[in-house]
């Protein structure tokens, strides 16, 4: 099957061309040219006389024979309907006749070429077709409305997008009904027509063109009457205190209130808590400290694969949680009020709520803004498990309280969090189980991936437990210990355990400071629902950060908030949609997970033809030398192909080694500009180059080599 489907393109390319040879063959193309139809029409006319019907019938059928097949001479068809049939017979059989072939060669496009195009370019597709759900009935129409636009070429790219064909129909019966009239006009005075560029004079195209830009136009009044119904009620101020207020001291916050002091304007941040947010606090920054030290220590105990006898380590996990806090305190600074009030940021300190559109109350003071930006950031999920609300569990944000190490920790939760901080407790002595719902670790990622994770967890001391559902807790009577029972395959599990670590992921922060009762939308999964312009329902409010989605990644927070920034400052003026199309990933095991784009597992659950290209780390010169020689590099191609749909690296240091993959997939650099690159010997980073060498002699072309090997042979004589 895919094979036939593969094939069907060069068929119909085939009969396409072989009924333009027929046509130019037999001289049939003469007939579509005014001249001739000029000079035939007074016996045209009295055949049409003699025979009304089966005319119209026949000419019904040749202009939709001839509009399915793209072949030119629509124009003059249409002209010779006005001649022969009249204005109103006419218009009803060119504008019916045009609509069905048009949609006979937008289904000869989709059914044809379609899907040798969706293996090809499907991720780009893919953003075409999201954006044709939105707005293509309008596009579509637009279009249409302009005979400046060649109407064959409109049927076959509409074929390729996921444009409804009802939707199709009934807009291009629509849309090229005033270009029809025209020409059927000009057609009943065809004496007076010496040429078609006589059908539509400058003034006239002028108008249609205006006519096509009425849909546009009518979308944007549209939009400004939504926004005039979701502003009733609200007062604007006359005069604002600030150009954009920031609600969150986070990641998207800070960049938010970085970018708008750099260009001048006047900017309010608005933190209750702790600035710096969940990534300096209680995220990215203290568990990579603390996976620093667990990695020293498993180092330790690995001694002899660096040729030492041992090494002996002694620590202090009171101590070792105190670092931690000294890496917050030293960072803390990059993310200061100090820093912030001096980048001409106006940092005030308290709860934010919202009381309008463009207000602010903190701490009884209200403060306005032409734009606000939400940057609430998200918490921990703590979910309705029966007896768990009557354990003291430990999230993210509280882990780093503790001072003792747990004998026993149940870390609930095999993703990124849960994985890597399972790791750091049992390097560190804890006694470890993993409980994960789904039938691996790290469900995002491909199976090998997390199951080479779940190995090295297991090799560390974790248990792992994947596919057990928890379904309740039975606490011990100092509301700490107890057991998780949890069901597999259908038979009922105990786990045993002195402290709960939660690492479900988390929930975005909409509540408590207005949102609600302002009439802020929220999305199906809890975010606060956004537009591509990252503008909610009231389109002077935009939203970046975890409270947002649809990544919850402090670069992601980061990324938005650039865009939600301009925005805010630049509205109506200037917008720029955010950008998904290259989004990494890193999750910092031992070894690291790092990805971006397509894994394999997408590609086969989105329909995506891909080439997997595989480079194992363990032929590597500089892992052998570290002894981190495990893992490997994945690469996605689009077949026959060196363009990167995605890639994924599992090994020592892999999140450094992405953003060479990230960069070549942002700006369109293939496999064989990274094999053309110089990369130093002895590095890690060696081992992309090298995926790119599979990936070249896996398609070399192998007739241009056997043509080299025999031009070789000659030359020795």
């Amino acid at each position: 099957m895919p094979q036939a489907r593969n094939r069907r393109p060069l068929i119909i390319l085939a009969l396409l061309a072989a009924v333009a040879f027929a046509l130019w063959a037999t001289g049939a193309h003469e007939w579509l040219s005014l001249e001739l139809l000029q000079r035939q029409v007074d016996a045209l006319q009295a055949q049409v006389a003699a025979r009304p019907w089966q005319a119209a019938a026949l000419f019904f059928f040749g202009y939709v024979l001839v509009t399915a097949l793209s072949i030119p001479g629509a124009a003059v068809m249409t002209l010779a309907a006005g001649a022969l049939f009249g204005l109103v017979t006419g218009v009803v059989l060119v504008s019916f006749a045009s609509t069905l072939g048009a949609t006979l060669a937008f289904l000869v496009a989709r059914f044809g070429f379609r899907d040798a195009l969706r293996a090809r370019f499907g991720e780009r597709l893919r953003d075409i077709d999201a954006g044709i759900a939105r707005d293509g009935a309008f596009y579509l129409l637009t279009l249409r409305l302009v005979p400046a636009f060649p109407f064959f070429l409109i049927n076959l790219l509409s074929g390729l997008t996921s444009l409804p064909v009802r939707t199709y129909y009934w807009v291009s019966q629509l849309g090229m009904l005033p270009a029809t009239i025209v020409y059927v006009l000009a057609g009943t005075q065809l004496a007076q027509v010496r040429s078609l560029g006589d059908v539509l004079s400058p003034g006239l195209l002028g108008a249609l063109v205006a006519l096509g830009v009425l849909p546009l136009l009518l979308k944007a009044l549209l939009g400004w009457l939504k926004a005039r119904r979701v502003y009733a009620g609200h007062r604007r101020p006359k005069r604002f205190d600030y150009n954009l207020i920031a609600i969150g001291a986070g990641s998207a916050g800070l960049v938010t209130s970085y970018i708008g002091a750099a260009v001048k304007a006047k900017i309010a941040l608005v933190e209750k808590h702790r600035m710096g947010g969940d990534c300096l606090n209680t995220g990215c920054v203290p568990s990579k400290a603390l996976i620093r030290t667990a990695r020293l220590l498993a180092e330790a105990r690995e001694a002899q694969k660096y040729g030492l006898n041992a090494l002996h380590a002694e620590f202090d996990f009171a101590t070792v949680m105190e670092r931690v806090q000294q890496v917050i305190t030293k960072i803390e600074p990059h993310d200061s009020v100090e820093r912030y009030t001096g980048l001409g940021v106006d940092v005030i300190q308290g709860e934010a709520r919202l009381v309008s559109p463009w207000e602010v109350e903190v701490d009884g003071r209200r403060i306005s803004a032409r734009s606000l930006v939400i940057a609430t950031g998200a918490r921990p999920l703590v979910p309705g498990i029966p007896g768990l609300d009557r354990i003291e569990a430990l999230t993210s944000d509280t882990v780093w309280a503790l001072r003792a190490l747990p004998q026993r920790l149940l870390v609930l939760g095999g993703g990124p969090i849960g994985c890597e901080l399972a790791q750091c407790f049992a390097r560190f002595g804890a006694q470890v189980s993993l409980v994960e719902m789904a039938p691996r670790l790290l469900p995002r990622e491909d199976a090998e991936v997390g199951a080479m994770v779940a190995e090295r967890l297991a090799a560390d001391g974790v248990q792992v437990a994947s596919g057990h559902r928890a379904v309740r807790f039975e606490p011990a009577a100092d509301g700490k210990g107890g057991e998780l029972i949890a069901e597999a395959n259908g038979a009922e599990v105990r786990i045993a355990f002195d402290r709960v670590l939660l690492a479900l992921g988390r929930t975005p922060n909409t509540e408590g400071f207005g949102l609600q009762e302002l009439g802020v939308q929220l999305g199906p999964r809890g975010h606060i629902a956004a537009d591509g312009l990252l503008r909610t329902n009231f389109p002077n409010i935009l939203v970046a950060g975890d409270v947002a989605g649809p990544y919850q990644f402090t670069h992601m927070a980061a990324h938005q908030a650039w865009f939600a920034a301009v925005n805010g400052l630049l509205a109506p003026f200037w917008s720029f949609k955010v950008d998904y199309r290259v989004v990494p990933w890193v999750t910092f095991t031992d070894p690291e997970v790092a990805r971006v784009g397509l894994s394999e597992e997408d590609a086969a659950a989105r329909g995506i033809e891909v080439q997997v290209t595989r480079y194992g780390i363990d032929d590597l010169d500089r892992a052998i030398a570290d002894s981190h020689d495990e893992g490997f590099v994945k690469v996605l191609t689009a077949p026959g192909s060196d363009r990167i749909l995605g890639a994924c690296i599992v090994g020592a240091h892999a999140g450094e080694l992405l953003p060479e993959f990230v960069l070549a997939m942002k700006h369109g650099l293939g496999l064989n500009k990274l094999l053309g690159t110089i990369h130093v010997y002895p590095t890690m980073n060696e081992a992309n180059k090298y995926a790119a060498g599979v990936w070249k002699r896996a398609n070399a072309p192998q007739a241009a080599l056997r043509w080299a090997e025999r031009f070789f042979a000659w030359r020795r004589g």
